[in-house]
């Protein structure tokens, strides 16, 4: 069967906005049943000429925007919002992230787009809540300490008096601190024996029949409701014209954009590098300071 590769925003989003596949999806990742689920891709544009300031995220994502304007291309960066309620009643708020390349403007903006997202507060039976937050993160790229292509990164509470794990939870410290996921596609394998393995089959970065890599042969039996659901939709996606070329656009976007803030990025790292020389340079004089006043203490 030909499928659309999904790690793009535009057949990502196809997806999630079929209410079985989301509840597939982040059900299957947290180990959870989802009783009900609502998905939210925000998309952010910006408008105004302002003064550009290269340590500003915020700016940076409106360079970004006006970079894709110019160029007459409508894509817009997708970050998703899910709010689930399991069954046992929890109800919580989801971030998904695509994040294609190892970028730290990347980082950057979704770190600034995380302390919002836990600023913010949710409307549940017409009252105002603040949600507990799970995070998960799909990378287009491999992270070079971590070989598993699926990780949870798990909180415990620790007792630190008695030495042991708590096995309680408390509702303030959930609703501050929060688990996340991590899904490398370049590590998935052709593994197809659990339900994770049949989610992630679908992201396997393997078996591609174009240059591109938008599409790509899907060898496995869909022998699962859900994942026969997510190969049609995804197969729609890679074999009609129409939303091939909307793939197309995001691809070509983003290599313009990758292209044209080069020189961005490059300035970025160079005065990261700055700052650190300057704070470690910081870090050896506050340690000279200390011994001086440390000798001066010793002859008094």
């Amino acid at each position: 069967m030909i499928i659309a590769n999904p790690i793009y925003d535009v057949v990502f989003k196809r997806m999630m906005e079929n209410n079985k596949v989301a509840k597939f999806f982040i059900g299957t990742l947290l180990g959870e049943d989802v009783e009900t689920i609502e998905v939210k891709p925000q998309e952010y544009t910006y408008e105004g000429e302002r003064e550009f300031d290269i340590n500003d995220p915020a700016m940076r994502e409106a360079l970004e925007q006006r970079v894709l304007e110019r160029l007459s291309i409508r894509v817009y960066r997708l970050d998703f919002v899910a709010t689930i309620r399991t069954n046992n009643g929890e109800i919580k708020k989801i971030l998904i992230e695509i994040q294609k390349a190892n970028n730290e403007i990347d980082l950057l903006r979704f770190r600034n787009y995380l302390g919002e997202q836990y600023k913010k507060e949710d409307i549940i039976n017409e009252e105002k809540v603040v949600l507990p937050i799970t995070t998960i993160y799909i990378l287009g790229f491999k992270l070079p300490e971590i070989s598993s292509p699926c990780i949870k990164v798990e909180r415990n509470y620790w007792d630190l008096i008695d030495k042991k794990i708590i096995d309680d939870r408390s509702d303030f410290v959930e609703k501050l601190t929060h688990d996340s996921f991590v899904v490398q596609v370049g590590r998935i394998t052709n593994r197809y024996q659990t339900r994770l393995d049949k989610l992630l089959s679908v992201f396997e970065q393997s078996n591609f029949i174009d240059d591109k890599k938008i599409i790509k042969e899907f060898n496995h039996i869909p022998d699962d409701d859900d994942l026969m659901t997510i190969t049609d939709i995804l197969h729609l996606s890679g074999t009609n014209p129409e939303e091939r070329k909307k793939i197309e656009n995001e691809q070509e976007a983003w290599r313009t954009f990758e292209a044209m803030t080069e020189k961005l990025r490059a300035r970025l790292v160079k005065q990261s590098k700055e700052i650190k020389e300057k704070d470690q340079a910081l870090s050896e004089k506050d340690k000279q300071i200390a011994e001086l006043l440390r000798r001066l203490n010793e002859k008094q």
